[in-house]
C-alpha cells in the first residue's frame, strides 16, 4: 500500500509539533565551521595551478598534499574532468547492478538526457555539479561523493543477515524515518507527512529504493527542500534523484563580484539597476516574513551571503543553499552550549549570549534573519546604489538610516534584535523608492 501524501505540519495551523529530542552540539560540526572569522566567505575552494573549477581544485589539492610539483599539477588538471566522467560511469554501474535507483537514473545512464557540465562546489566530500537535464540547466547535489560513505539502514542489514523475518514492517520503517527527521531538523512529524521522503516499498526492488532513499534522508538540505516542496516560493523544488544525488533547479547565484550582488541580466526593468534592487530588497523582506511567521516554527538562516541566494526573472529571492537553515527546535539545540564569553555562542550568523553565572549559551537566538540580511545584503546597496539615481536626498537618507538601525539595533534602541517596526519602515521606504523611480520615468 502506498504511503499517505504529505500533510506538512511545519505550516502554521496544520499540526502542532513537539520539540526535538536529539541534542545537537557545535562540536557535531567540523572544526573549521565553528568560527565566523575562520569560515570561507566565497566558493569554498582554494586556487591551485591549472584548476578550472572547485572540483578540480580539491582533487589537485589532494595531489599537491602528496608532494607533486606545480608543473605536474597543471598536467593533472587536464585529467580532472575525466575523473568526474569516470565517477558518473561508476554511478551508472551501480544503477545497472541494482544498487542505486531514482527517477533520474534512467536519463543519466540510459537515455543520455542528463549531462554533466561543470563543478560548482567540492569540499569535504560535498559535491555540487551543474548539468543539463532534457534541455534545462539543473544542479546535482550530494553531501558525500560516494554512495557507500552513507551509513546503511540497519533494518535492511538485519533482514539480509537473517536476523529478522522476511520483510520489514512499514511501521518500523516509518519510526526510523521519523527519528532521522527529528535528528536532522528537530521536528516530530506524523506518519502521514512522510510521503515525499519515503518510497513505496512494495514490489520488486524495494530494498534498493530504501537504500537510496536512506542516503538522501541523511542529507539535511534534501529533507528541508522535500518537506517544503510546493509550500514556499523562496526555496528550490526537488526535481528528482539518482542514488544519493538529488537535482534542483539551476539559478545563477549571487556574488560580491557583481555590483548589484546578483546577476540581473534581463531581469532589470527599464528603470535600471536601482529599480531592480528595490524589487529584490522587497522580496528579501517577504522571505524574512515568510520564514519568521508562516511555519509552526521559525526558520533561521545561519549563513547569509550572496552566494547562497539567487534571483528569478520576476525578482523573487530564492535560498539556493539551505545547509545552514534550522527550524527553531534545532536552532535552540545548537546554540545551547557551554561558554566562557559571548564569542563562544556565535554559530555562523546566528548569535546567542553567554550566561556567565552558569557558563552556558542561551538557547534563544539574539539576532534575527532581518538583521543579518540588512548587514550582509542591504548595507551593500543603500545608499551606494542610490547616489546617481533620481531619488530625493530625503528618501536616500531615510533609507540609509533605516538600514543602519536594522543592522545595529543596539546603537538606536539598546537591544540586540532589530525591532519589528524596522521591517515595516524598510518596506514603506522601498515602496516609496519605487514610486519615485516610476514618477521620474514619466
Amino acid at each position: 500500500m502506498p504511503l499517505a501524501p504529505l500533510s506538512l505540519p511545519v505550516i502554521r495551523n496544520h499540526t502542532e509539533l513537539a520539540g526535538g529530542a536529539h541534542t545537537a552540539s557545535l562540536h557535531d560540526y567540523p572544526p573549521p565551521l565553528l568560527s565566523l572569522s575562520s569560515r570561507r566567505k566565497f566558493a569554498g575552494w582554494f586556487q591551485v595551478p591549472g584548476a578550472r573549477d572547485p572540483c578540480q581544485a580539491a582533487e589537485i589539492g589532494e595531489w599537491a598534499g602528496l608532494g607533486f610539483a606545480s608543473a605536474t599539477l597543471q598536467l593533472l588538471a587536464s585529467s580532472a574532468t575525466s575523473v568526474h566522467v569516470e565517477s558518473s560511469k561508476l554511478k551508472c554501474q551501480d544503477y545497472r547492478g541494482g544498487w542505486l535507483v531514482g527517477d533520474l537514473c534512467e536519463d543519466l545512464c540510459v537515455a543520455g538526457e542528463l549531462l554533466y557540465q561543470r563543478c560548482l562546489y567540492y569540499e569535504r566530500g560535498k559535491k555540487v555539479l551543474q548539468a543539463q537535464w532534457r534541455g534545462r540547466p539543473v544542479v546535482l547535489k550530494s553531501k558525500r561523493e560516494a554512495f557507500s560513505s552513507f551509513p546503511p539502514l540497519g533494518l535492511l542489514q538485519e533482514e539480509e543477515a537473517g536476523q529478522r523475518g522476511q520483510g520489514v514492517p512499514e511501521a518500523e520503517l516509518l519510526l526510523v524515518l521519523a527519528g532521522e527527521v527529528k535528528n536532522a531538523l528537530g521536528l516530530e512529524l506524523p506518519n502521514s507527512s512522510m510521503g515525499p521522503l519515503w518510497p513505496g516499498r512494495w514490489g520488486p526492488g524495494w530494498r534498493r529504493q530504501l537504500a537510496s532513499a536512506w542516503s538522501l534522508l541523511q542529507q539535511e538540505e534534501y529533507v528541508h527542500l522535500s518537506l517544503l516542496q510546493g509550500l514556499s516560493r523562496h526555496v528550490l523544488p526537488v526535481l528528482g534523484s539518482c542514488g544519493h544525488f538529488y537535482a534542483v533547479e539551476y539559478l545563477p547565484a549571487g556574488s560580491p563580484q557583481h555590483s548589484a550582488l546578483f546577476p540581473l541580466g534581463q531581469a532589470a526593468p527599464r528603470g535600471g539597476q536601482v529599480q531592480a534592487i528595490s524589487h529584490i530588497a522587497l522580496s528579501f523582506l517577504d522571505m524574512v516574513s515568510h520564514f519568521d511567521h508562516d511555519f509552526s516554527h521559525r526558520l533561521h538562516l545561519c549563513d547569509v551571503k550572496p552566494e547562497n541566494f539567487a534571483i528569478r526573472s520576476d525578482f523573487t529571492v530564492v535560498a539556493i543553499d539551505v545547509d545552514m537553515a534550522f527550524f527553531e527546535p534545532k536552532m535552540r539545540e545548537i546554540l545551547e552550549q557551554n561558554c566562557t564569553g559571548d564569542e563562544d555562542c556565535n554559530f555562523f550568523d546566528c548569535f546567542s549570549k553567554c550566561d556567565l553565572h552558569v557558563n552556558k549559551c542561551g538557547a534563544q537566538r539574539v539576532n534575527s534573519n532581518l538583521q543579518v540580511i540588512c548587514d550582509k545584503i542591504f548595507r551593500h546597496w543603500f545608499p551606494s546604489t542610490l547616489k546617481s539615481s533620481a531619488v530625493s536626498f530625503r528618501l536616500r537618507r531615510q533609507l540609509q538610516q533605516a538600514v543602519q538601525e536594522c543592522t545595529d539595533p543596539e546603537v538606536s534602541t539598546g537591544n540586540w534584535r532589530a525591532a519589528p517596526s524596522v521591517f515595516w519602515k524598510l518596506r514603506r521606504l522601498l515602496q516609496a523608492l519605487l514610486k519615485e523611480l516610476q514618477e521620474a520615468e514619466k
